[in-house]
């Protein structure tokens, strides 16, 4: 559930995007691009969101085909515009994000009336993030969702933390937890957790999660990889270096991983590794949900014992 829209990436890096003379234009969004990570490794999945009466509501819906996500459950939103993002490139680190979803993104317009409970209830995992959290009716809406899945399978929370959709972090923070009861893995990095659960240190933070409910807490530690905590394992494993293109897909792709794991029932270790080389596969890319690689792709690495 969450964020859709079409991302406008320049195709030259280094420059602002006042000097930038071309773009290409992709699915984005959070919660789909997570959909189309995981769709990619055949699992079944449906998005639901909205996007506008528009040509670019228009493309994504027919990108959600091209990429194998359902999208039954997307909403034509009959009045709000389909939103665009556009980024600047400046390897390795440094990608700005510029969103333009006034005077609302059709996303945040999603109402219980759109969901379908017995596709929630019939789910093995429900993906959502603290964005779609952050506006009405979408927050209630996630809300609904959560109460007609009941205790039916794995309900995760991408921290995904963006304060340009927040008045201000305590309000993030009075939202997370009035979710975080119903949800049984949580991940995010250390800012995110920050606001989540007020704590930054890894081992913390994942604490933290674990005490209010979660059974699986999942913190991004960046350049020292990422660490997992359940109430009787801690497992932390390095990232997988390549030289960055764009960073923004990479949450993205682990996010996709971290699902196809989870539904494959690996152990913790497993999963970790998949999603770190998942994400850095298209950290090393210019685009995120045509970017996403394929299962043979992560396994090739990883057979060959190539470690950070």
């Amino acid at each position: 559930m969450g964020r859709l829209g079409v991302d406008i990436y320049p195709l030259q890096s280094g420059v602002g995007l006042e000097d930038v003379t071309t773009f290409q234009k992709f699915l984005g969004g959070s919660a789909a691009n997570v959909a189309v990570a995981a769709a990619g490794y055949g699992h079944a999945v449906s998005l639901v969101s909205r996007v506008g009466n528009d040509p670019f509501g228009r493309y994504l819906l027919r990108e959600l085909d091209h990429l194998g996500v359902d999208r039954r459950l997307v909403v034509t939103d009959p009045t709000l515009k389909t939103p665009l993002t556009f980024c600047e490139i400046f390897p390795p680190d440094d990608f700005p994000l510029y969103f333009y979803r006034e005077p609302k993104a059709p996303d945040h317009n999603i109402e219980a009336g759109d969901l379908d409970a017995g596709i929630l209830r019939s789910a093995r995992l429900l993906w959502m993030t603290v964005t779609g959290l952050s506006q009405e009716p979408s927050r209630a809406t996630h809300s609904a969702a959560l109460a007609a899945r009941g205790s039916a399978g794995e309900n995760i929370l991408d921290l995904d933390y963006r304060p340009m959709f927040w008045e201000d972090p305590a309000q993030a923070t009075a939202a997370i937890a009035e979710v975080l009861p119903h949800i049984t893995v949580a991940v995010g990095n250390r800012e995110e957790c920050e606001v989540a659960v007020g704590e930054t240190e890894p081992g913390r933070a994942a604490d933290a999660l674990l005490e209010r409910g979660v059974r699986l807490a999942i913190v991004k530690q960046g350049p020292k990889g990422v660490l997992a905590k359940t109430a009787d394992e801690t497992v932390e494993v390095p990232p997988y270096p390549v030289e960055v293109v764009n960073g923004l897909g990479a949450g993205d792709a682990f996010g996709g991983a971290l699902i196809h794991g989870l539904l494959e029932g690996w152990g913790l270790e497993r999963i970790l590794r998949f999603a770190n080389v998942a994400g850095a596969i298209v950290a090393s890319r210019l685009e995120c949900s045509t970017a996403m690689p394929s299962s043979a792709e992560v396994e090739s690495i990883l057979q060959a014992g190539v470690r950070a």
